[in-house]
Parts: structure tokens; C-alpha cells; sequence
């Protein structure tokens, strides 16, 4: 077997220059004999001779290779195909009939991609028909219509020499009214591997199955304390259930030697569907209860079992798009954090869902493209080995083999390098049974190939795409069962892939940002994407410090930033741009459950007083370390607590209102505007200040003067009160005959006075009930004895301006010695405040406390 270089772009050696010549040479000659004969045929058919069979390259019939078994014959046994063929004239086939063909030997993976693309009929390269018994014949096929085959030969009539790959083709031969003779008028090429016995060296293989998903959940959670989580729609519920991509996954590869991969994010997202979640059917709309636990517990039940005692990787959470990163994220601070955030976060996702403890130390570029910068965010977050894929890390074209995946790259750093073709084999649309048939046998030729290039013993890794459907899911597995149960692979988990010892002749340069693939550049998130997840994070970060359970926070919205980075959105620019509008909109809305409350235009009547700013906490949860900051505009005409400015620290229980008061002087009149800001304790703003006007109103020194001498006359009077009655107490306890034999007049004249005046308090007083004259001055009111009210009532002149003791009076009975109308100071307010304001929001006009 050759050992010819067998990668893309790698030119042959001059050996195999000439044996190509010499093939294509005699290839040739039954191509020239059959043309020959094509120009013959009218001749044959008008002498009456049978026209010989004539090569066609119309391809006027489709055929279909919709099953092949085994896949990989070995001695003894029976191969059975079958299929479909179909007219694709709008004249009928004639005389028509399916056969096998086998091919040459296929000595190189380059032989395999030139017959793979080959879709005519080439009499030297085809093969021989088998004819007899293993053919099929069809009457005629009738245009637009399919007719099935299916065909059984003897392994051993299929005359394989060698053990390795030959081509294999079923064509459909037959007549056109145009061309009424014999010739091929379709044909499909595929591959059968042959390898009856043990290769003498065996390829360890090492296939990635990979369960990564699209972002299915949101940043939002249901209202109250338990969080119920959001997701966007129930698209995931359709993968896990029965006959879903994610299912089929699972199904499959259980029964398989394979390495999983899987995105944390996705074990994350069904783990949360187990109990109660919503979905959210319209951006506008309510969520909705979702329905579908028992699938969510079933699906994850079974991928507990699956992996148990198998190989597991857990990619970085949201499998984040490194190349985009690497391309365009560096540029903006904290978007490395975001990395290795959702590194750390995915190996205990991993252990809490599955009970398996991940690898952890792996990268995986989209479609194994790297370059230096690639290669260095990924391992900033600590993985050392990168997977990668060899049509990006291309060999020298003296190397002859393919070699193992591992090898150094530098800095500590393993490439992990994956076959390409192995990798790309079922990438196309497999819906269809004959492709699907034909991507197993491609890549069941490919690996035998590759196992007989060199006696080396190699080991190969198989990275497929990240997502395969259901129909590539099936195939993977067909062509893995098949791969498993021949006879030149073993399976080997990747880490023991990554520590194979590396060949010496393997490339170990990383290509140059140069060379990285266009059309991938061109679906990456573009910079400012990931400005915006900066500014998310900012925020994220200012509001979680007044938060007493931040928790609550910090890890939906970190887990909905990772996902913002996710590799799923390639290709999806417009939903993954919806989604980070959608994520910081939610965050504005649940921050702003903090916030002041507006105040209208506010009034100050005097040097000084308090103003109140109340803060308001919708959330569940206590707010702390605030601190709210009240600053007058115009310092010279109002000071806040003595200055510019006042700061007082606040704290919200949950669901409830603080005030907070703050002492302000003035010193000139007019309006002054007043701002209300929330900061952190770190400084940083936190939600939008509320602006208010303070109207003031200076008290002039003249009023002040005018209110100090009306309380000086009060004073007097009261004193002048209590006089009178101290000397009418003390004549009233002398013997009243003595009183009267040595009154004189001019004391009879003052007691007559006193009465009066007495009299005259009772009346001024307000009250002609005894049990409402303070201190029991209406029981000692004239000489018709205690309690006569109609007498005292009926003094004239008791009010008269000579008698001010009514006023005096009521001013010493009101408790605690206050003039009527004087407020009552809180003991906790500075003087001269009052009560605290309410924490309603404030009217118009309102006035501020004093």
C-alpha cells in the first residue's frame, strides 16, 4: 500500500505522478473503444445487431444507495443493498436494471475524497457489473417515479484482494426511445471496507459526543422568594422528549465508546425544568406555567446512568465562543473574567447535576480553527489543552501518515489535533437514507485507510460539529458501532489521547490570525457585544453591594452573561443582540425596585428646618450599605447640615419605605433647587437622583420682635395673676368679722378688684364647668360659695380690658407651662423641628418640618 501524503493541498510524489499517467492510459481505452461504439449504434440498430453497452453521462436516473449490510464485510458473510432509482426524464427507461460494481483498491485518503465527489460513470474506474442472479431488472421505469432494489451477493463473490478500501457502485442500465441501446444511465459510488482479520496495529480512536444546546434560559425569575426560573420558549422540552435531538443523543450514545462533552449550561437548563419553571410565549406576554418535568427528570435520569464510569468534559458554561473572544472581546476589560467565571462554575455544575466529576482542562475553538490569539484565551482560564483540527494545524508534505493527535505547542500548551475528514464526515443534510449510508462508509473507509498508512500505532480523535441533528446523530452512531466492532480501531478515552506520546514529525506551529477561516470570522460577536456585557457587568457588580442576599443576583445574571458569550449564537446575530437587550432591561427593572421618592416643590418659612427624602424597596429582600446624599444647588441662600451637602446611611427592609431627614438652614429668600442621589459605599451612583425645588421664606428681625414682646406681656400678665391671688388667699384666712370690722378701705377697694379679676379668669377661661377650671380656681370664685357658676358667669366686666387674668390664666393651666399655640418638640428632631414628615410622596406646595 502506498504511503503517498494524504492531506488536502499536499502534492504527490513522482512515483505516484506515474502511476496515475499509466491508469489514466489505460483507462482511457475502453473510454475511446465505448465512444467508438456509441457512434456506431445507429448503424447496429438499422443492420438489426444488438448495440454493445455504451458509457452515458447524462445521469438521467437518480439512485439511491438507501442501505448497506454490513457496512464492513468480512469473510462468510452475505452483503445486502438496497435502495431506490428514479427517472428523472419525461420519457420512460427501458430493459432497465440495477447491478453492483467493485472498483480498484483505493490506495490513499485523496483516492477516497476523488471517488466521493465522482458522480458519472467511468467504465475503467467503476468495475465490472455482476451480472446473473445479482441483478435486478425493471421492465421500465416510468418517469418521476421511484422503484426499490435490494440486492444480496456472497462476500466471497465480491473477488478482494488486499485487505483495505474499495470503491463500490450500484448502477441502473437500460434504454432511452432517444438512444435505444444498452448504457449506464445512473450510477452512485460508495466505499466497502475490507479487513476480514486483526490488523497487526491498531488505531485508538477517540470520538467526542458532544451534548451542547442553544440558550434556553433567561436572566428573569418568577416573582417571590423562590425564584422560579424563566425560559425563553419550550424548544428544550422538544429535544428531550421522545425522538428529539437531545434524546437521540442520549439513546445513542450510551451504548458507545465515546468521550461526552457537555456544555454545563445545558445540564443547568434541564436540571431547573425538573421543578417548576415558566415560559415566557411572547415578549410582552406573562410567562407561563411549564409542563414538562417528567421529561426533564426522565432525560436526566437516564444521562446519570449513561455517563456513569465514562470519560466526561465539561466545557465552559454556555460553551462561550473563544475565537470571537480571542478576535474581538480582549479589547474590552472584563471579558476574560467572563471566561473563567463560567470555567469555574462548570465542573461543580457538572458534580451537582450528574454525580461525576468533569475534565475541566480542555478548550474547543469552533471547528478546531485556531491561532495564536485563540490559543491564548483559551488557556487563560486554565485549560492546557486545546482541541483542535488538522485542516487548521496542517502537516509538512514530506509527512506520509497521518499522526497522532497530541502535540506541544508551547507554553505548556497540548494541541489535541482532530482528523478532519473523520471530524466533517457527517456535517451534510443525513435526512435522506442514502446519504446517511453513503457519510457511514465514508468514514468507515477513511479511518481503515488511515490505519494502514504506517505500522505506527496512532491515536486519533474524531471532533464532530458541536450540534448534530437526529439524522446525523444516527449515522454518527452507525458508523462509530460499525468502527467498534471491526478489526483495525480501539477506542481510547481523550485525556489518554492528549498524553500520547507526540510524533516527532507532526507540526507543532499554530497557524498565524492570517490564515483563520473568513467565513468563521464573519459569524463572530462583534465588539460591541461584548461592550455591552461589560456594561451589564457594571451593573450587575453596583447593585449587588446593597444587597443583603446577593446571591439572589449575582448568580442568575452571571450564569445569563456566560450565555450572552455562547457559540450558539453564530449565525444568529439579531436573537443573540435581543437577548442582552432582554438581560439588561431586567436588570434596570429589578434595580430600580430601589429607588427615591419624587417631591414636589417644597417650602421653608424660617432660619431652619428639616426635609425629609424617603427611599423605597420593592424587592424581596433587605437593602444596606446605601448612603443617600442630599445637596443644596445654592449653598449661600440654603445650607444641608451645614454645608453644600449632607450624607446619611440607609437601609430598607424588603417591601417597605425609609425616610430620612436632613437639617437645613437659610440665610437669604427664594428658590433653591435641591438633589437627592443614592450612592454605594464605594461611591458609585446608584439610580436616578430625584431634583426638587426649596422655596424660602426668611423670617425678618421686626416680626421676631414683635412675637418676643407679645410673649413679654403674657409673661407679666401671669405674674401680676399670681400675685392677686396670693394676697387673696392670704386675707381669706383671717377671721372674717375681724376681716370686716378693720378692713380698710382702700384694701376693701384692692379686694373688690381681685374678685373681679378672678371673676373675670373664670369667664375669660372658656368654661363655666367646675371640672374644667384648672387647679380649683372655680370653687374659690366669690362669696356665694365653691362651684357657683351662674354668679361668676354673670360679672360684668369680667372680660373688660382692666382684667387680662382670662388670657394669663389659660397660658399657666396648659400642661407643661406652654403659651397656646406653641408646638411640641420631638425629643429626637433637632430644635426647632417637629414631627417627622410622612413618607407619602409630597403634594404640591408642601412644607418641610420645623
Amino acid at each position: 500500500m502506498a504511503e503517498a501524503a494524504d492531506f488536502l493541498g499536499t502534492s504527490p510524489s513522482p512515483a505516484r505522478r506515474w502511476l496515475r499517467r499509466a491508469g489514466a492510459l489505460l483507462a482511457g481505452a475502453p473510454l475511446l473503444a465505448g465512444l467508438l461504439q456509441f457512434s456506431a449504434a445507429p448503424a447496429a440498430q438499422a443492420s438489426g445487431r444488438q448495440a454493445p453497452v455504451a458509457v452515458s453521462g447524462s445521469r438521467t436516473v437518480a439512485v439511491s444507495l438507501d442501505a448497506l449490510s454490513p457496512s464492513v464485510p468480512s469473510a462468510g458473510d452475505t452483503l445486502t443493498v438496497s435502495g431506490t432509482v428514479t427517472n428523472k426524464s419525461r420519457q420512460a427507461v427501458t430493459d432497465a436494471h440495477v447491478g453492483l460494481r467493485v472498483g480498484p483498491h483505493l490506495d490513499t485518503r485523496s483516492e477516497i475524497d476523488a471517488v466521493a465527489r465522482r458522480t458519472d460513470f467511468e467504465p475503467g474506474a467503476d468495475g465490472s457489473e455482476f451480472g446473473g442472479k445479482y441483478t435486478q431488472k425493471f421492465a421500465a421505469l416510468q418517469p418521476g417515479v421511484a422503484q426499490h432494489f435490494s440486492i444480496s451477493v456472497p462476500a466471497s463473490k465480491l473477488d478482494f484482494g488486499a485487505d483495505g478500501v474499495y470503491g463500490f457502485s450500484v448502477s441502473l442500465s437500460g434504454q432511452t426511445p432517444a438512444q435505444p441501446w444498452e448504457q449506464v444511465l445512473g450510477i452512485q459510488h460508495t466505499f466497502l471496507p475490507w479487513q476480514p482479520s486483526e490488523a497487526d496495529t491498531k488505531t485508538k480512536t477517540t470520538f467526542l459526543w458532544p451534548l451542547v444546546s442553544t440558550v434556553h434560559m433567561t436572566a428573569e425569575t418568577g416573582p417571590g422568594e423562590l425564584q422560579t426560573p424563566v425560559f425563553l420558549d419550550d424548544d428544550l422540552a422538544k429535544d428531550l422528549a421522545p425522538g428529539g435531538r437531545l434524546e437521540r443523543m442520549l439513546a445513542l450514545g450510551k451504548d458507545l465508546d465515546v468521550t461526552w462533552v457537555i456544555d454545563p449550561d445545558l445540564l443547568a437548563s434541564v436540571d431547573a425544568m425538573t421543578r417548576n419553571y415558566l415560559v415566557r410565549t411572547d415578549a410582552s406576554a406573562t410567562p407561563v406555567a411549564g409542563t414538562h418535568q417528567a421529561v426533564a427528570k426522565q432525560w436526566l435520569a437516564e444521562l446519570q446512568q449513561a455517563v456513569a464510569g465514562k470519560e466526561v468534559v465539561a466545557l465552559p458554561f454556555a460553551d462561550p465562543d473563544l475565537a470571537a473572544l480571542a478576535h474581538r472581546g480582549t479589547s474590552v476589560s472584563g471579558s476574560l473574567s467572563q471566561l473563567k467565571d463560567a470555567t469555574d462554575v462548570a465542573a461543580s455544575t457538572v458534580e451537582t447535576v450528574l454525580h461525576v466529576k468533569p475534565a475541566t482542562d480542555f478548550a474547543w475553538p469552533v471547528d478546531g480553527a485556531v491561532d495564536p490569539a485563540i490559543v491564548r484565551v483559551a488557556t487563560s482560564a486554565g485549560a492546557d489543552k486545546v482541541i483542535a483540527r488538522s485542516d487548521s494545524l496542517e502537516e509538512p508534505d514530506g509527512l506520509t501518515y497521518t499522526p497522532s493527535a497530541a502535540r506541544p505547542i508551547g507554553q505548556g500548551t497540548t494541541a489535541v489535533v482532530a482528523d478532519a475528514r473523520l471530524s466533517t464526515a457527517f456535517e451534510d443534510d443525513l435526512s435522506q437514507a442514502g446519504a446517511s449510508t453513503l457519510a457511514v462508509q465514508r468514514f468507515l473507509a477513511q479511518s481503515l485507510e488511515l490505519d494502514g498508512q504506517t505500522g505506527k500505532q496512532r491515536s486519533i480523535v474524531v471532533a464532530p460539529q458541536r450540534m448534530p441533528s437526529t439524522s446525523q446523530a444516527q449515522a454518527m452512531a452507525q458508523a462509530l458501532l460499525a468502527l467498534q466492532q471491526g478489526t483495525w480501531s480501539q477506542p481510547q478515552d481523550l485525556a489518554a489521547a492528549a498524553k500520547a506520546k507526540p510524533d516527532p514529525g507532526a507540526t507543532t506551529k499554530v497557524p498565524p490570525s492570517s490564515d483563520y477561516p473568513s467565513s468563521l470570522r464573519r459569524q463572530e460577536l462583534r465588539r460591541p457585544a461584548f461592550a455591552e456585557i461589560a456594561t451589564t457587568q457594571d451593573k450587575v457588580d453596583n447593585f449587588k453591594v446593597v444587597l443583603t442576599y446577593a446571591s439572589r443576583v449575582v448568580t442568575p445574571f452571571g450564569r445569563a452573561l456566560n450565555r450572552e458569550m455562547s457559540t450558539s449564537w453564530r449565525g444568529h446575530g439579531k436573537a443573540a443582540e435581543s437577548f442582552r437587550d432582554s438581560v439588561r432591561a431586567y436588570l434596570d427593572d429589578l434595580s430600580g425596585e430601589v429607588k427615591l421618592i419624587d417631591k414636589s416643590e417644597t417650602k421653608l418659612s424660617g432660619h431652619s428646618a428639616t426635609i425629609p427624602v424617603t427611599v423605597q424597596n420593592n424587592l424581596v429582600q433587605d437593602v444596606d450599605h446605601l448612603v443617600l446624599r442630599l445637596t443644596s444647588t445654592n449653598p449661600t441662600r440654603l445650607k444641608i447640615g451645614g454645608d453644600a451637602y449632607a450624607e446619611q446611611p440607609i437601609a430598607v427592609s424588603g417591601g417597605h419605605s425609609q425616610s430620612v431627614k436632613f437639617t437645613t438652614s437659610a440665610n437669604a429668600n427664594g428658590p433653591v433647587t435641591v438633589v437627592a442621589q443614592l450612592y454605594t459605599q464605594d461611591g458609585q451612583e446608584y439610580g436616578a437622583p430625584v431634583t426638587f425645588d426649596v422655596k424660602v421664606t426668611e423670617v425678618t428681625a421686626t416680626v421676631m420682635l414683635v412675637i418676643g414682646g407679645g410673649v413679654l406681656l403674657l409673661v407679666l400678665a401671669g405674674f401680676r395673676m399670681y400675685t392677686q391671688r396670693k394676697r387673696a388667699a392670704a386675707r381669706e384666712a383671717q377671721d372674717p368679722a375681724d376681716e370686716q370690722d378693720t378692713e380698710d378701705p382702700e384694701d376693701a377697694q384692692d379686694t373688690g378688684k381681685t374678685q373681679d379679676t378672678r371673676g373675670g379668669a373664670d369667664n375669660a377661661g372658656d368654661t363655666t364647668d367646675p371640672a374644667q377650671a384648672p387647679d380649683g380656681a372655680a370653687a374659690s370664685d366669690g362669696p356665694d360659695g365653691p362651684g357657683t357658676p351662674g354668679r361668676t358667669a354673670g360679672r360684668p366686666g369680667g372680660d373688660g380690658p382692666e382684667n387680662p387674668a382670662g388670657p394669663a390664666r389659660r397660658l399657666t393651666q396648659e400642661p407643661g407651662g406652654r403659651a397656646p399655640g406653641e408646638d411640641r418638640e420631638q425629643p429626637s428632631d433637632p430644635t426647632p423641628d417637629t414631627a417627622s414628615e410622612s413618607a407619602d410622596p409630597s403634594g404640591t406646595g408642601e412644607k418641610v418640618d420645623r
